[in-house]
């Protein structure tokens, strides 16, 4: 029923790009909130970008400028252009979606769905 699968994860060189993808069947992406998390081994998962069924987006400080997240509507799918990527950008990605609010937060208590992750390595 409801799914979230994850792609696009690959190993890059440092400075390189990516752009995962996160395909919802299910459900419909409109009126949710959806957001990106990533997780290294041994830590907590971290928000990295959410983008909220009103239009409002959030993004990890840091990250900011580097990372866009985007909707494709009639794909059903979320993106996350990762652009000038370094060696601490490493780790499982994973999308998660909410049922739609004014804004979104990056809190991974908030969210419902969660997609299984796709890895991401830099190096050179």
């Amino acid at each position: 029923q409801v799914q979230l699968v994850e792609s696009g994860g690959t190993m890059v060189q440092p400075g390189g790009s990516l752009r995962l993808s996160c395909a919802a069947s299910g459900f419909d992406l409109t009126y949710y909130n959806i957001a990106w998390f990533r997780q290294v081994p041994g830590k907590e998962r971290e928000g990295v970008s959410c983008s909220s069924s009103d239009g409002s987006e959030s993004y990890l400080d840091p990250l900011k400028g580097r990372f866009t997240i985007s909707r494709d509507n009639a794909a059903n799918t979320v993106y996350l252009q990762m652009n000038n990527l370094k060696s601490v950008d490493i780790g499982h990605y994973y999308c998660a979606a909410v049922a739609g609010s004014s804004g979104c937060r990056l809190d991974r208590y908030e969210y419902d769905y969660w997609g299984q992750g796709t890895r991401v390595s830099v190096s050179p």
